[in-house]
């Protein structure tokens, strides 16, 4: 049975863009139908 579920991201951006980048992954995870519709069922962590 799957009980848990580890994302690795990698994100490659110039540094100036690392402000945006680390604010965007502070939100994906909602964004992402997989993520809402699995998340009540098995633990996802990134």
């Amino acid at each position: 049975m799957l009980r848990r579920i580890h994302v690795k991201l990698e994100l490659r951006a110039a540094p100036e863009h690392r402000e945006t980048a680390e604010r965007v992954h502070g939100f994906y995870a909602e964004s992402c139908p997989l993520y809402r519709s699995l998340k009540a069922a098995i633990g996802i962590t990134t």
